[in-house]
């Protein structure tokens, strides 16, 4: 094994120890250290660097310039114990992503979403897809949490859903709304439900098997043809089917409850940095009040369909869950250090 092999394992294990999953990192730097090697060299240089990071010709600008900004990364880390070690330059080979605008679906076009559903092959499909695409509008979890449920993840009697090794390998609890947890249940006891044995998976296939990623994303593309959901704009297309989110209307004395102006407005800002820092999303464009310093959370929203549940007069039930009420409690003095 080369040095630069040994490096990189070196700078894997640092990465990883950190809580880090580098598998793009370590795939990209494997080829990165065997064009190394290919050329000759035992060291690594800008030159070098760039002459990898350009491949193949003609590639975009944003596929370059991750391949060098991986590079960068690794070579300041050598750079510390190997101070020959040439760090690529920040603005050599520049590349900016134009995030797409938002598309915030209304709870009529989820509807119609979950109704298009029928198209599907299999009475058990189309209900199994009406679920993935409820759960993302009413909790806010992702695509690929929602996809990697399994049945002991859903607590019918608590009205908890447990998401397990979500981002960052974090784990978390959602309350969920009565509704939500009737039309959970009723989707597991449906009778054309597969009855494999060792059947674990929530959201399943026709032959009880979790649903692919690669599978979901052109079938929710077919479910927006169905709908004819076209692009707002050219930046604002129908986004993949990826988590809900709410965006706050604009705070009034009538609309904040127990917050202040000024807790309002941070809240909104919160929330509007949260919704421009996304990718294309799924969300309900349902504008609650805002109770006490935070948004009712999403996971107290009613089922797509629920009759009230859906409409802009939604309010929070601070007695729907336990867990809720203490989600969403009334303002207490601030913390030191922390704004008022």
């Amino acid at each position: 094994m080369s040095a630069l092999a040994q490096a990189l394992a070196g700078y894997l294990t640092m990465r990883r120890a950190l809580g880090c999953k580098p598998d793009k990192t370590e795939r990209l730097l494997g080829h990165f250290i065997t064009f190394v090697k290919d050329r000759g060299e035992d060291r690594l240089t800008t030159e070098t660097a760039l002459a990898w990071a350009t491949q193949p010709a003609g590639a975009a600008a944003i596929w370059t310039s991750r391949r060098l900004a991986e590079v960068r990364l690794f070579a300041r880390h050598l750079h510390v114990t190997d101070p020959a070690t040439e760090v690529p330059p920040v603005d050599l080979l520049p590349g900016r992503t134009r995030r797409a605008t938002p598309y915030l679906y209304a709870p009529r076009e989820i509807a119609d979403l979950m109704r298009a559903t029928a198209i599907l092959r299999g009475s058990h499909l189309q209900a199994t897809y009406r679920t993935l695409i409820g759960l993302p509008a009413v909790t806010g979890m992702r695509i690929g949490e929602a996809i990697g449920l399994n049945t002991d993840d859903f607590a019918a009697v608590g009205g908890i859903l447990t998401v397990r090794n979500g981002k960052f390998g974090n784990s978390r609890e959602l309350p969920l709304n009565p509704t939500v947890v009737t039309a959970l249940d009723t989707y597991l006891r449906r009778d054309d439900r597969p009855r494999q044995a060792n059947l674990t998976v929530l959201l399943s296939n026709s032959t009880g098997k979790r649903l692919r990623y690669t599978i979901v994303q052109p079938t929710f593309s077919k479910l927006l043809r169905q709908c004819g959901i076209a692009p707002r704009s050219a930046a604002c297309p129908p986004g993949s089917m990826m988590f809900g989110m709410v965006m706050p209307s604009t705070p009034s004395s009538t609309a904040t409850g127990l917050a202040s102006p000024g807790q309002a407005r941070a809240a909104q800002t919160r929330w509007g940095a949260a919704l421009r820092s996304c990718q294309p999303i799924l969300a309900m464009s349902i504008l609650p009040p805002l109770i006490g310093t935070c948004l009712p959370h999403p996971n107290c929203w009613g089922w797509p369909g629920a009759g009230s549940s859906v409409t802009l007069a939604v309010t929070h039930d601070r007695t729907c869950h336990d867990l809720a009420g203490l989600l969403h409690r009334p303002p207490g003095p601030s913390a030191p250090g922390q704004p008022e």
